[in-house]
C-alpha cells in the first residue's frame, strides 16, 4: 500500500515590513542531512531549468523551516498556521528582514527520496510558483520525522530586505 502524501503552499509579497526588527543573524549552523541538501540542489535545478538563479542556503531559514517541520511532527498536522502563528510571524521572531517570502510544506513516507517530494510540489501550480518565484533569493529547508514515521517538510523562500545606504 503507497502511503499517502499532502502538501500545501503559502506565498506573500509584502508590501509593508515592521519597522525596528532588530539585525538578522544566522546564529548557530544548522548541519543539513543528506535529503534536505539534495532537495535544495534539485530545487536549484529546477530554477536552473527557468534561466533563473540559484537560491542561496540561509542558516536562519533552514532554522525556521526546521522547527515548523519538528511542531508539524509533533502535533501530526500539515498546516502554515500553527500555534497562532503564520509563516511570516515566525519568520518575524525570528528576527529575518524580508521584502516577500513564501513556504512549502509537505507531509510523506520517511523514506521517500527528494526527487518525489520536489515532483509533488513541481506537479502543484502554487508550488511550483514557489519554487520558480524569481523575486526570492534564500531557501530553507527543514526535515522532521514523528513517531509514527511519517516526514514532515517545510521549504522557505525569501527575498531579505536590503538596508538602505
Amino acid at each position: 500500500m503507497r502511503p499517502t502524501c499532502r502538501i500545501a503552499g503559502l506565498s506573500l509579497a509584502l508590501a509593508a515590513v515592521p519597522i525596528g526588527l532588530a539585525r538578522q543573524t544566522g546564529g548557530p549552523e544548522i548541519k543539513l542531512t543528506a535529503g534536505e541538501r539534495k532537495l535544495i540542489e534539485l530545487t536549484n535545478a529546477e530554477r536552473k531549468k527557468e534561466n533563473l538563479p540559484p537560491l542561496a542556503i540561509n542558516q536562519l531559514l533552514c532554522k525556521v523551516a526546521r522547527a515548523h517541520s519538528q511542531n508539524m511532527a509533533k502535533q501530526e498536522k500539515l498546516q502554515h498556521d500553527l500555534d497562532d502563528k503564520t509563516p511570516f510571524d515566525r519568520l518575524d521572531d525570528a528576527k529575518y528582514q524580508f521584502r516577500r517570502a513564501a513556504e512549502n510544506i509537505l507531509q510523506h513516507a520517511v523514506d521517500s527520496a527528494p526527487a518525489d517530494m520536489l515532483k509533488l510540489w513541481m506537479d502543484s501550480e502554487t508550488h511550483r510558483a514557489n519554487i520558480l518565484n524569481d523575486g526570492f533569493t534564500e531557501i530553507g529547508l527543514g526535515f522532521a520525522k514523528n513517531n509514527k514515521g511519517e516526514l514532515y517538510v517545510t521549504q522557505v523562500f525569501a527575498a531579505p530586505l536590503k538596508k538602505e545606504k
